[in-house]
């Protein structure tokens, strides 16, 4: 289909086609991850509906299983909140790099910012993969089909997940739970287009554990700060080495 007969494409289709995605590899990972965070809910005590509920809002497998963790430490709600949020603060620069791609003139701010809710690292890496290929006026019912119906698809995987799986070992939902990291640790290596994205990731998985040990309460914002300005610089290098 040309590129013209793309750019007429209903608004409909483009959702449709998004959605056809749910079966791909990313999605199938998340799938698995989330069947071990509703084992992981079970167990901390958390009834079905909390469980629904905590996966259809806060829709972060991280952020969920900090949620768990932490109420089930009997921490304070002010507390929980500082944790979540924190934990969700990776998200910034995930919309500012997605806000650009899926944006129109017509594009109505309150859908954008509806949209930004559904912006995880399933549906980011999936959209910058698949975008930027699309016409523009294509590009947001797309990833709103693909991550709208993720959305709703995992939460109805933790439901059956939850009630069907019963007492699920404690180390083989965290197994499951771990499916997602390790996996888009090697789609965002596959998926970097210039050395810096790589040195960061080298940065990070050194760094991490690195202050994890030193700083535990300020681990992932201390290696993300000091790797990514580690790999900034490194890549500038690389560049001008490049261009000499």
């Amino acid at each position: 289909m040309s590129s013209s007969d793309e750019s007429s494409v209903h608004w409909q289709t483009w959702f449709w086609r998004g959605a056809g995605h749910l079966f791909s590899l990313p999605a199938l990972v998340l799938v698995g991850a989330q069947i071990g965070f509703a084992a992981l809910a079970r167990e901390a005590g958390f009834s079905l509906v909390q469980s629904l509920i905590l996966t259809l809002t806060v829709w972060a497998l991280p952020s969920q299983v900090v949620f768990v963790g932490i109420v089930g430490a009997g921490a304070s709600l002010p507390a929980v909140m500082l944790a979540v949020g924190l934990s969700a603060v990776r998200f910034m620069p995930m919309v500012m790099s997605w806000t650009p791609v899926v944006r129109t003139p017509q594009t109505p701010r309150w859908f954008l910012l509806f949209m930004s809710w559904f912006v995880a690292v399933t549906a980011w890496v999936f959209a910058m993969q698949h975008l930027p290929d699309l016409p523009r006026r294509g590009r947001m019912p797309f990833f709103a089909g693909f991550a709208i119906c993720l959305t709703l698809m995992n939460t109805a995987v933790v439901g059956i997940g939850y009630t069907m799986l019963g007492a699920m070992p404690p180390v083989v939902a965290a197994m499951l739970v771990f499916l997602t990291p390790i996996y888009f640790l090697m789609a965002l290596w596959g998926a970097a287009r210039v050395k810096a994205d790589r040195f960061a990731l080298v940065a990070g998985l050194i760094l991490g554990p690195v202050f994890s040990v030193l700083a535990p309460d300020i681990d992932l914002l201390a290696s993300g700060l000091i790797g990514g300005t580690i790999a900034y610089g490194l890549g500038r290098l690389a560049s001008r080495k490049a261009a000499s």
